[in-house]
């Protein structure tokens, strides 16, 4: 199949299928990404989502999460283990759930829009890596994790 040009990153990434077909699965078990598409043979080396997901996840779900404490406490006012027993395990369910769809996005969204890592020269502003050549005296080779070695 061609590119997802058509095909919503969002539709794709909730679904976790391949961010160019669209078929294609993109996460075994969990959380893990696969190594590459059983479709159109993507290579999902370039899958970093990092914590990303997990950051979204959190501002989201808290914001409910306390929104929906607040009301039960202010309508029906139950004691406070209650809140415990009810909040923690929703809350993680809910934190689970919402985990690899989240994941799925930003995977699809990197894909998309070519993300890549930043690479930076010795004053600290950014490099072009797709116009920097690639002899050994460019500076796209180095990046913000090497340090000062040079």
């Amino acid at each position: 199949m061609s590119e997802t040009s058509s095909k919503s990153v969002w539709s794709i990434g909730l679904k976790g299928r391949c961010p160019r077909c669209g078929e294609g699965k993109l996460f075994h078990q969990i959380l893990n990404v696969r190594e590459k598409c059983d479709k159109c043979n993507l290579n999902y080396r370039f899958a970093d989502a990092g914590d990303g997901a997990s950051i979204f996840v959190l501002f989201l779900l808290g914001a409910v999460m306390v929104g929906a404490a607040l009301y039960v406490e202010l309508t029906f006012a139950p004691p406070l283990w209650l809140h415990a027993v009810l909040w923690a395990p929703v809350t993680m369910i809910l934190a689970i759930a919402m985990l690899r769809p989240m994941k799925g996005v930003l995977i699809a969204l990197q894909y998309r829009n070519k993300a890549e890592q930043g690479v930076w020269d010795d004053k600290g502003a950014a490099i072009d890596v797709s116009t920097a050549d690639d002899s050994p005296t460019s500076t796209s080779s180095t990046n913000s994790w090497d340090g000062d070695k040079k």
